[in-house]
């Protein structure tokens, strides 16, 4: 143990005949000493000499061991200096508290020479091979590392670095080729791949379920992608590089035959899936020479046929980018509408089925754009979502509708009941509960004439906090429905557990009825459903007195759509109002 010896010992002890027989025995054992007679100024010494072991008394005034260690443990310069405490005598319970501190040792004073060598040398020992295994395992921890930066662990996939190095790579060594001409040089295709009903699907069964679909479309992927280089790129998306990959025709059939590989059903965990995916394409050379461009392409024109609501495949094509561009101009122009209260809202009655009465009416924004015109809200809300503007265009249709409400019941000398949507980024905001409040105390608004609405998919999502949400919610005395109700994936379960008050069928679904079996079937599902469960029912988009016998006999409460009116400005609302022919609000 010879190695061993000359370190730095530092003996901290407030008895000096024992702090002077700890130094004396350590130097003759050939160890530097350092010493200091309380635990204050052992700390001073520490810092300043970073010793390589310290003894330690527990029982000092002012600051006794147990301080000393807890300071040297906090301190991420000293923390591995072993630590072995003197003591007197020491309990069990003395023994467990400094070893949950992090002590190395402990001795009974008086101590032999012998053991105090032993037990010096031993926590040398000790924290060698701790240091030994520790580097060890910072090496172990930076393969893996190396590992995840470059592959997906759920799928057993190379992730979008791995993907966008080997794109790299592929586009390199094609350059480098020596060719008669472009012409002769085959199209190395990047394909973006994105489940659209993955988060559906994860919704309505589960993560687990949602994560070993995934990993079957990986093993599709594989197989069919094959010689191609598959890759993860995030959440629900995925990558195909397609080397020699041919002209467009051929890389359409290929795309046509995995779309059609994907698409057939899945048996997951005893449930039969099926999905919905878009691709998007770019061509090397043909779009772009750079491989960073090409993944960014192919990602464009899938978002492009992701947004068109298709199920298909589409190749980059610059005027997407226009496209694109134009979105953002959208994007810029609906910012400043905001905020030259440039956007207006309209307002559609609902009405008793049986009694023809009005009951309330829905708020619906508008926007007239200068040069545009009359911009639809399936255009501008959308853009407002992905940009954020959701949040500042929610507040203003909330806080107009309460006004409005509140102008028209002082006109009327009756209060009318409003329903106003929520987004769900809007819910998901914090500062909900405390922007609604502001909003009806602002107003004077009593909060039982104020209905917030929202849709199926934003109230599945952390479904624990969405109750409690939708609870705080119901204390300000707000009522609540949920919005376009059938076109989700709501669990029964949970939608029990919902504190809301009404159900809002989706005009997809009234539009078809006595036309479409399943949508007549879906409509009396959802109002017998809705009964059992005390909840008032709201048909969207009735359109027909056929429409509205049906409903009415199924047991649905309340309706609204072009048989009784298309949405109106305030104006044009306050004249339907003030119509003899036209009931006023009963409540």
């Amino acid at each position: 143990m010879q190695l061993l010896r000359m370190k730095t010992v530092l003996v901290i002890e407030d008895e000096a005949l024992i702090r002077q027989y700890l130094v004396e025995t350590l130097t003759l054992n050939q160890f530097h000493t350092l010493e200091a007679p309380d635990g204050l100024a052992g700390l001073d010494v520490i810092r300043e000499s970073r010793p390589d072991l310290i003894l330690c008394d527990i029982r000092m005034p002012y600051f006794d061991g147990y301080d000393v260690l807890r300071a040297v443990r906090q301190d991420a310069e000293l923390a591995t200096i072993p630590f072995i405490f003197l003591s007197a005598r020491a309990s069990h319970s003395e023994v467990r508290q400094g070893m949950n501190l992090g002590a190395d040792d402990y001795l009974i004073k008086p101590c032999r020479s012998r053991d105090l060598v032993e037990a010096i040398e031993s926590a040398f020992i000790k924290r060698a091979n701790f240091s030994r295994c520790y580097l060890e395992q910072v090496e172990e921890v930076k393969d893996q590392l190396v590992q995840l930066t470059h592959w997906d662990d759920l799928t057993d996939l190379p992730n979008r670095s791995r993907f966008q190095e080997e794109l790299k790579a592929i586009c390199s060594q094609s350059e480098d080729r020596e060719s008669i001409g472009d012409r002769f040089r085959s199209s190395i295709a990047t394909l973006s791949i994105k489940v659209t009903s993955y988060r559906s699907v994860c919704l309505v069964l589960g993560q687990e379920t949602g994560d070993q679909l995934l990993q079957a479309v990986a093993g599709r992927l594989s197989t069919v992608g094959n010689p191609g280089f598959v890759a993860r790129l995030g959440e629900d998306e995925f990558g195909v590089i397609l080397e020699n990959a041919g002209d467009r025709s051929s890389i359409s059939e290929f795309t046509q035959t995995l779309l059609s590989i994907l698409n057939v059903p899945y048996m997951i965990l005893g449930e039969e899936l099926r999905l919905q995916c878009c691709i998007g394409i770019a061509l090397f050379p043909q779009h772009s020479v750079h491989s960073e461009a090409l993944l960014l392409q192919a990602d464009v024109a899938r978002r492009w046929c992701q947004d068109q609501a298709t199920t298909g495949f589409r190749f980059y094509n610059p005027a997407i980018v226009a496209l694109e561009n134009d979105r953002q101009a959208i994007t810029t122009d609906l910012a400043q509408a905001i905020e030259r209260s440039q956007l207006e809202l309209y307002y559609q009655p609902q009405v008793n089925l049986i009694t023809g009465q009005l009951v309330g009416v829905e708020a619906l924004a508008r926007w007239t754009h200068p040069e545009r015109g009359v911009v639809s809200p399936e255009s501008f809300i959308p853009v407002a979502e992905e940009s954020g503007l959701i949040a500042s265009l929610g507040e203003w249709a909330l806080r107009s509708a309460c006004q409005q409400s509140m102008a028209w019941s002082e006109h009327l000398c009756n209060p009318i009941s409003i329903s106003v949507n929520l987004s769900m980024r809007q819910f998901d905001n914090p500062d909900l509960l405390e922007m609604v409040a502001q909003i009806l105390q602002e107003t004077r608004m009593e909060p039982r004439f104020l209905v917030l609405e929202l849709t199926e998919s934003s109230l599945m999502q952390e479904i624990t906090l969405t109750i409690e949400k939708l609870k705080k919610l119901k204390k300000l005395g707000v009522r609540l429905a949920i919005d376009d109700f059938g076109t989700g994936y709501s669990s029964l379960s949970y939608l029990s557990q919902l504190p809301i008050d009404e159900l809002k069928i989706d005009q997809s679904f009234v539009r078809q009825l006595n036309r479409d079996r399943n949508a007549t079937m879906i409509s009396s599902t959802i109002i017998s459903m809705a009964k059992s469960m005390g909840l008032k029912v709201v048909a969207e988009g009735i359109e027909n007195s056929q429409q509205r016998d049906f409903l009415t006999n199924a047991g649905c409460h309340i309706g609204q759509g072009f048989l009784y009116s298309k949405p109106m400005d305030a104006r044009a609302m306050l004249s339907w109002l003030n119509n003899p022919a036209s009931p006023h609000a009963v409540h």
